[in-house]
């Protein structure tokens, strides 16, 4: 049977009707593969906060022990359950772009996992992991809880500006130039901060009297959440795919930095988290002294 003008044209209307994130079907629509990472995520994320509670029960507790398992074996699991949810956070948004199954629900359930998997989790893990060295120094458990709260509170609204510039009714179909991301990544402050226990666990594992350097974690916090907040921009990697082209000189980089965490483990993992946000920051001063000299750099006379 032969198509018709009129089928073409009801086609086109269907076709622009499931395309526009404003119909209401289409924004509220739940795609199964997505949304099941969303809640790999936001499960890990639970579990991560129930074990920095329970690494603080087994603090004090008379034998050191919870559930069998000391503070720190409660840690590194929150702190792999972290990890965990940033794998799950990477495959949720991969997945939903490779198949073309992209929604606002998908976007909205996404951030309220990210804020409970890499905004309370890592704030808990911090302040539950400073108290024990800082019984000496009263004073730094409120210093502890308030920036676990100005961390909580800048990756809620880094999410929040997050959902706000990549709107649909923002762009209006226009593709954005700039892939980059505008301020740290979420996950990647939290892998941080992960990274950066992990690494005080082995500290102190072979050295008891090293606990003091925990003291040091709220500190990078602050940086994180004020980098988190910041106009500095960071690589994103959702381009990244089987066909991506790239110089030697960035894969000699990441050869190097798969080095390191396969034989330094902890150290390279946490220098590599710690390498992704200072190259964003020398990467932010090299281009505002570029504009900065364009600026002061006289027009030639005609």
């Amino acid at each position: 049977m032969a198509r018709t003008p009129d089928d073409a044209q009801r086609e086109e209307e269907d076709l622009a009707f499931r395309e526009d994130p404003y119909n209401v079907t289409q924004a509220s629509r739940i795609f199964f593969l997505p949304n099941l990472m969303t809640a790999g995520n936001l499960f890990c994320g639970f579990m991560a906060v129930i074990q920095c509670i329970q690494a603080r029960l087994a603090e004090t507790a008379l034998d050191g022990l919870y559930l069998h398992d000391s503070p720190a074996a409660h840690y590194r699991t929150a702190v792999y359950l972290i990890f965990a949810a940033a794998a799950f956070d990477m495959l949720d948004g991969r997945l939903a772009r490779l198949g073309g199954r992209e929604s606002l629900f998908g976007a909205e359930f996404d951030s309220l996992a990210d804020v409970v998997s890499f905004g309370i989790a890592p704030a808990m893990m911090m302040f539950f992991f400073i108290l024990k060295p800082t019984s000496d120094f009263p004073w730094f458990r409120n210093v502890g809880w308030f920036v676990g709260f100005i961390y909580l509170l800048c990756a809620a609204m880094r999410l929040a500006r997050f959902n706000v510039i990549t709107n649909p009714l923002l762009k209006r179909g226009a593709k954005e130039a700039n892939k980059d991301f505008l301020g740290l990544p979420v996950p990647a402050a939290a892998t941080t901060v992960a990274s950066m226990v992990l690494f005080l666990l082995e500290l102190q594992a072979s050295d008891k009297s090293l606990d003091r350097w925990s003291l040091a974690l709220p500190f990078l916090m602050v940086l994180i959440a004020f980098l988190m907040m910041s106009p500095v921009r960071y690589p994103s990697g959702k381009n990244v795919n089987m066909q991506t082209k790239t110089k030697l000189r960035s894969f000699v980089l990441l050869f190097i930095a798969a080095a390191l965490l396969v034989y330094y483990k902890e150290v390279g993992l946490l220098l590599i988290c710690l390498g992704y946000i200072f190259f964003g920051v020398g990467r932010h001063v090299r281009r505002v002294r570029h504009l900065s000299r364009q600026q002061n750099t006289p027009a030639n006379p005609v």
